[in-house]
């Protein structure tokens, strides 16, 4: 079993930036890879960016170039620096975990752009 605790939502004006933090319960460096997705209202729930253990990150189209992965193995964190943020961005954003072939989610942080 794995938990996962994301911090770092809120409200932000558009051309801001949020850093969301996912803290595990147990040790990363093992896990296949870490992500972060998001859903807005009504819209169905979406990859913004993963990140394998060997540090290979994938981002969504709509982010590349504004949001950025990382993982601290020592403090089992992901993080997720999200600069230029713009209202579409607004959704709950939600920590996930693959381990061999089980995925664990965290509770989700709202983000919410204004314009």
């Amino acid at each position: 079993q794995v938990q996962l605790v994301e911090s770092g939502g809120g409200l932000v004006q558009a051309g801001g930036s949020l850093r969301l933090s996912c803290a595990a319960s147990r040790n990363i460096f093992s896990f296949n890879s870490m992500g972060w997705y998001r859903q807005a209202p009504g819209k169905q729930r979406e990859l913004v960016a993963t990140i394998t253990s060997g540090g290979s990150t994938n981002y969504a189209d709509s982010v590349k170039g504004r949001f950025i992965i990382s993982r601290d193995n020592a403090k089992n964190m992901v993080y997720l620096q999200m600069n230029s943020l713009k209202p579409e961005d607004t959704a709950v954003y939600k920590c996930n975990a693959r381990v061999i072939q089980y995925d664990y989610w965290g509770q989700g942080t709202q983000v919410t752009v204004s314009s």
